[in-house]
């Protein structure tokens, strides 16, 4: 307990200020080979042709790696939680995405790695891209998966993830106003100072050994031991100091390709993503679309909302079935509105796959839900915190997904704000607590939302 409120030196910090901390990119071991990834030109396109026997004749280069070496092609994240998996770990016969990885050589240096990478002789069969998920859902819209234009393995194997309480066609009935907004957020690259990077060692007892900057040590495992069709036992993966990643580093991105490398050639293989290569072809936040509707009162109450969203996926599914369900569990953000009809879509568009980054789903409504309160403050001509605080979620509260709110803490964040910014409030907003609702703080269209069971469910 004497470390609660104490300023303590970071353990690690000494190492960061003076260099001397060891990144994955420092381990260098003995006949180290260099890797380089021939990458898509394209958007989409189908592979018509591949020939790599110039580029492995060259001087220097040991072996080339593409997905005829793969033992299991097509493996993700989470395959382990029923989610299908849909994106191979070198692309086959049609590329999705500009900078998607086709083929890996590893050569006694970067240089002849690269150049050999240039030097397979490939033809493509250029197709219509899709880039705005806006346009997925149109009759002539290119289709670019083999699913669909969007994820189909939602619950019961629906195309939508959906959330339903209350009565929302009561709620639109009985409001007042009917106000709108449509949100969109960008694809944002976590842009590490350590690009991607991995090396992979055979042991002399067969296993593997892999210097990863992965944040998710186990799922790489699984990850890799999948693809090679090996047990767990058979890789053991040295987590390095992360130069970075916030959420970016997940997805694996070297692993398991340098281990097929170093399998061929029974030597380490290095691969070192560029800066370049970074920005073009890891992946990112993921853009969202997002359409609200809110059915309110004239004193402020949020009685329903009606929310569409749609979720660039990128070429892939990767995270994405994971963070829109995050995204529509929040979709009401810290405020309590009773009525909920929330449809949302992951769709792949010829994008860069996207991945997780700090509050994977979360962050997206929480910029569309905090934009649209003040949207609505404004159109019905309250204090924004007014309407803010009378909406706030408090305890017996429940959730989208009908869950008992047992310590929320908008009031008081809230409030906090307000103080900051040197508001005074009023004295009955300034005294409202985030205490179970009663009186005024539950009117009519809140009473069957309310849990007043003790204790989380």
């Amino acid at each position: 307990m004497k470390a609660v409120g104490a300023r303590l030196p970071r353990y690690d910090g000494m190492g960061h200020v003076t260099g001397h901390t060891r990144f994955v990119d420092d381990v260098r071991v003995p006949g180290m080979l260099w890797a380089k990834a021939l990458r898509s030109p394209h958007h989409h396109a189908a592979i018509v042709h591949m020939d790599t026997s110039k580029a492995a004749a060259m001087p220097g280069v040991h072996t080339i790696v593409t997905w005829e070496d793969v033992p299991l092609l097509e493996y993700g994240h989470l395959s382990g939680l029923g989610i299908p998996a849909d994106e191979p770990l070198l692309a086959r016969d049609v590329v999705r995405y500009k900078g998607q990885p086709i083929a890996l050589v590893a050569a006694d240096d970067e240089e002849t790695a690269s150049a050999a990478a240039a030097a397979i002789e490939i033809e493509y069969e250029e197709r219509p891209a899709l880039l705005d998920v806006r346009l997925a859902f149109d009759e002539d819209a290119p289709k670019i998966h083999h699913w669909g234009n969007w994820y189909p393995h939602f619950e019961e194997e629906m195309d939508v993830r959906q959330i339903r309480k209350g009565n929302i066609d009561q709620a639109f009935e009985d409001a007042d106003k009917i106000i709108s907004g449509v949100y969109r957020s960008s694809a944002i690259e976590q842009a590490p100072v350590e690009t991607q990077v991995g090396l992979a060692v055979p042991e002399p007892d067969g296993r593997l050994t892999i210097y990863s900057c992965t944040q998710a040590l186990y799922f790489s495992l699984g990850v890799v031991a999948a693809h090679l069709e090996v047990p767990l036992n058979k890789v053991k993966i040295v987590g390095g100091t992360v130069g970075g990643g916030f959420g970016g580093k997940v997805d694996t991105a070297t692993d398991t390709v340098i281990a097929l490398a170093a399998q061929k050639t029974g030597r380490p293989v290095k691969w070192r993503w560029t800066r370049e290569e970074e920005f073009l072809a890891s992946s990112t936040r993921g853009p969202w679309h997002m359409e609200i509707i809110d059915a309110v009162t004239n004193d402020g109450w949020i009685l329903g909302r009606k929310m569409l969203t749609l979720h660039d996926s990128g070429a892939y599914a990767r995270f994405s079935p994971y963070g829109l369900t995050k995204h529509s569990f929040h979709h009401t953000g810290a405020y309590t509105i009773p009525n909920l009809h929330f449809d949302g879509y992951v769709v792949f568009t010829n994008r860069v796959p996207s991945t997780a980054m700090r509050g994977f789903g979360v962050t997206s409504i929480s910029f569309a839900g905090e934009t649209h309160m003040t949207r609505v403050a404004n159109e019905l001509g309250m204090d924004p915190y007014e309407i803010r605080l009378k909406n706030a979620n408090r305890v017996g509260d429940t959730s989208p997904n009908r869950i008992r709110y047992t310590d929320p803490s908008t009031v008081d964040v809230v409030k906090a704000i307000a103080n900051a910014e040197g508001r005074d409030l009023e004295p009955a907003l300034a005294g409202m607590t985030r205490a179970t609702r009663s009186g005024e703080m539950l009117p009519p269209h809140l009473v069957d939302q309310l849990d007043t069971s003790e204790g989380s469910h």
